[in-house]
């Protein structure tokens, strides 16, 4: 069965990349978000296997999703995705239970392999 994934993104232009490059290696796009707000009621709605998860959008940052997600006993794996590579920030990330973070610019190769593992 394909592993369902919800990619949120402020940029449109990494949404699309994202889901083309999981889309060709056989999973199944059931939401793109663009604000914080859409991916916790889509995430919720839609009880993705993976969430891709940019850390700076316009209305929150990904680390305060994370905490919704904890909070709602979300199962969905997430993998964060940011230009922002602090090791700071990386580490609150997976504290609080993303299982990856990807730093920006990434290749699609290095975005599937990622997701595959945690698939």
């Amino acid at each position: 069965m394909k592993k369902k994934v919800l990619v949120v993104d402020d940029s449109l232009y990494m949404r699309t990349l994202i889901k083309d490059a999981l889309s060709e290696a056989g999973f199944e796009i059931v939401g793109m978000a663009a604000t914080g707000e859409a991916a916790i009621d889509m995430a919720i709605e839609l009880q993705p296997d993976i969430v891709t998860l940019d850390n700076i959008l316009p209305d929150m940052l990904g680390i305060d999703i994370l905490k919704v997600f904890k909070e709602e006993e979300m199962q969905s794996k997430v993998v964060m995705i940011s230009a922002v590579g602090q090791q700071s920030v990386v580490a609150e990330g997976l504290s609080l239970g993303a299982s990856d973070y990807i730093v920006k610019p990434f290749t699609a190769e290095q975005l599937v392999e990622a997701i595959r593992k945690i698939a």
